[in-house]
């Protein structure tokens, strides 16, 4: 194996994945899940929303769309000085987490369109366009589109730390 591969080699082991992932994620070629994006940050002692991060001044307060930062979900803008982050995961129909997450905080949430399953410590909840929901993060979850539409969630919660 080339040198130059072993860093490659060496991020995909971490990540629980194979290096061709790795290549085509950074090549635009696929995108990871919303779970393995977090594990690749965590990777570098980073959280999702931190790789967007504005800076630590007070700015816009207001973001509309096509103004903020769009990876799988929309961003509502942070910097290390906010105690929360947010966004709206967009989840196809079928998509999800990709596993459990896990960290210290909380979770609230608000469910705008379709209907998904929260997992939370291993107890299943549904949820549709309406409802609400609020957890400890430490409990292990994750999510899943059980509709037969994409949905739309806004998704408030206390960052990562590493």
């Amino acid at each position: 194996m080339l040198a130059w591969c072993a860093p490659l080699k060496k991020l995909a082991d971490a990540a629980k994945c194979c290096e061709s992932f790795i290549s085509k994620v950074e090549n635009d070629k696929a995108s990871p899940s919303f779970t393995m994006f977090r594990r690749l940050t965590a990777i570098f002692g980073a959280n999702v929303a931190t790789l967007f991060a504005a800076g630590d001044e007070v700015g816009n307060i207001v973001l509309h769309p096509g103004g903020r930062p769009v990876i799988l979900t929309d961003l509502i803008p942070y910097s290390h000085s906010y105690l929360l982050q947010g966004n709206i995961h967009h989840i196809a129909t079928g998509g999800g987490s990709d596993g459990n997450i896990g960290h210290s905080g909380e979770e609230v949430g608000y469910v705008l369109d379709g209907e998904i399953e929260l997992i939370v410590d291993g107890r299943r909840y549904r949820a549709k366009a309406g409802d609400s929901f609020h957890f400890r993060s430490e409990l292990p979850h994750g999510y899943r589109n059980i509709g037969n539409k994409a949905a739309r969630v806004i998704w408030i919660n206390t960052p990562p730390t590493f």
